[in-house]
C-alpha cells in the first residue's frame, strides 16, 4: 500500500473527496453474470478465458551470491518494521537477504524514521549508514529522493537502492519502482465479484501520485469486471501530511464514512493506517482487501484477519531482496525497469480461503492479459 511511500506502506482520509463514478444499476444486455456470488447486485462483462499458467520471473531467481564480506543497510520509511505494509515488506526482503547470502548480523544495520521529520534527518541517517561503511543500502520510499540527490555524490563508491523513486543523473542511485496500478486492478476485480451492493470504497493513505496509482487500478479493475459498480474514495491526509500513513484512528474513520455510503468491499492503500481500517471493515460486518503485503497473515491484523478476502501484492520484499543481491554481484544492470506482475514485482494472494476457484481462474486471465500487454493498466484517473 504503502506505500508508500508507501510502499504500502502500503495501507482513511481528513474525509475528503468523495467520487462516485458510476450508479450501479442493472444492465439491460452485454453482461455476463454467470460467474457472480450470490445475491451479488453486479452485472459482469464476460471475463477472459483463464490461460494454462502465468509467466512471471524475478530477476535473482536461481542465483547464488556470497554476500558474507557485505555490510548492508536499510533505511525505513514512517512506521518501520510492523506496519504490516510496505515496510514490513522491505524487512523481508532485508532479512531474506541476509540469510541467502551469508551477511553477518553484526554487518547489518536498520534506521528508523520520524512522521514529518525534517529532510536533514534523512540526510543525517543515510550519511550515517554510508560513513560506517555500509554498502549496499536501500532507501524505503520516495521520502529520501530528495536526500540522496545530495548523499548518494557524497559517497560514490556506495550503492544506494531507492524504493518508489530515482533520482535522475547519480549513477550510484537504483530506482526501484513499481506496476502499482497492476496489482491494484486484481484488487478491483476481487472487490467488483465480492460486493454484494455492487459499491466499493477505496482508502488513501496520503494523498499523493504514487498513491493515486492505487486508486486508479483499483477502479479500472472494478469497472473493467463489473462496468457499473460504484466507486467511493477517501483520503486521510492531504499531500504533504504523511501522518495519513500511520494514523489507524483516522484510518477507521475514514472507512467508516464510506461504509456508511454503502461500500461493502474497501481496499485501502494507507500503510499502518490501514489497521484502523480493517477494524471498521470487520466491526460493520463488510469486506476488505489488503494492499502490499498479504494482509490476511500479518501479525498486527490478526484480530481482523477474518475480513480480508484477498490482496494485492506490491514485492517490495523482492525489489529489496534483488537489489542487495545483485549489488551483491555486480550485475545492478540485471535488476527489471519496473517490478511489475511480468517480472513478480506485483501479484496478489487469496489467503484465508475466501475466492473460489471460478474467481482465482478469473483473475489468472485478467493477470495473463495484463502481462501479455492486452489490458493497459491507467496509472493516473
Amino acid at each position: 500500500m504503502r506505500r508508500r511511500m508507501r510502499g504500502t506502506a502500503v495501507a482513511a482520509i481528513a474525509l475528503t473527496s468523495l467520487m462516485v463514478v458510476s450508479a450501479c444499476a442493472k444492465d439491460s444486455g452485454g453482461g455476463d453474470n454467470t460467474s457472480a456470488p450470490s445475491g451479488s447486485a453486479c452485472e459482469f462483462s464476460t471475463p477472459p478465458t483463464a490461460p494454462a499458467s502465468s509467466s512471471s520471473t524475478t530477476a535473482a531467481a536461481g542465483r547464488k551470491v556470497d554476500g558474507s564480506a557485505l555490510k548492508i543497510g536499510l533505511a525505513y520509511d514512517i512506521g518501520g518494521r510492523g506496519d504490516a505494509s510496505f515496510n514490513d515488506l522491505a524487512a523481508a526482503g532485508f532479512d531474506k537477504a541476509i540469510a541467502d547470502m551469508g551477511v553477518k548480523k553484526e554487518n547489518t544495520r536498520e534506521l528508523s524514521a520520524a512522521p514529518n521529520e525534517d529532510e536533514s534527518a534523512k540526510q543525517t541517517r543515510l550519511r550515517q549508514l554510508a560513513s560506517e561503511g555500509f554498502n549496499p543500502i536501500v532507501g524505503v520510499g520516495f521520502a529520501y529522493t530528495e536526500s540522496l540527490k545530495v548523499v548518494a555524490p557524497e559517497f560514490p563508491n556506495v550503492q544506494f537502492g531507492l524504493v518508489d523513486s530515482a533520482v535522475e543523473g547519480v549513477t550510484n542511485v537504483t530506482p526501484l519502482v513499481f506496476a502499482e496500478q497492476e496489482g491494484a486492478f486484481l484488487a478491483g476485480v476481487v472487490a467488483a465479484y465480492q460486493s454484494k451492493n455492487c459499491h466499493v470504497g477505496f482508502v488513501g493513505g496520503v494523498d499523493i501520485p504514487l498513491i493515486q496509482k492505487f486508486e486508479a487500478g483499483y477502479n479500472q479493475g472494478a469497472q473493467t469486471a463489473a462496468p457499473k459498480v460504484k466507486l467511493d474514495k477517501k483520503y486521510i491526509t492531504p499531500a504533504g501530511d504523511f501522518t495519513g500513513f500511520q494514523d489507524p484512528p483516522k484510518g477507521q474513520e475514514a472507512a467508516k464514512g464510506l461504509i456508511d455510503k454503502g461500500a461493502d468491499v474497501l481496499y485501502p492503500a494507507a500503510g499502518a493506517s490501514g489497521i484502523g481500517v480493517f477494524a471498521a471493515i470487520k466491526e460493520a460486518g463488510v469486506l476488505g482487501i489488503g494492499c502490499d503485503a498479504d494482509q490476511y497473515n500479518q501479525p498486527a491484523l490478526a484480530a481482523n484477519r477474518d475480513v480480508i478476502v484477498a490482496s494485492s501484492l506490491k514485492r517490495v520484499d523482492v525489489a529489496v531482496y534483488d537489489f542487495f543481491h545483485a549489488a551483491a554481484a555486480n550485475d545492478l544492470a540485471s535488476l527489471p525497469k519496473v517490478f511489475d506482475l511480468k517480472s513478480n514485482g506485483m501479484g496478489y494472494a487469496t489467503s484465508g480461503g475466501k475466492i473460489d476457484a471460478k474467481l482465482q481462474g478469473i483473475l489468472e486471465a485478467y493477470k495473463a492479459q495484463i502481462i501479455e500487454g492486452k489490458i493497459k493498466v491507467a496509472d493516473k484517473i
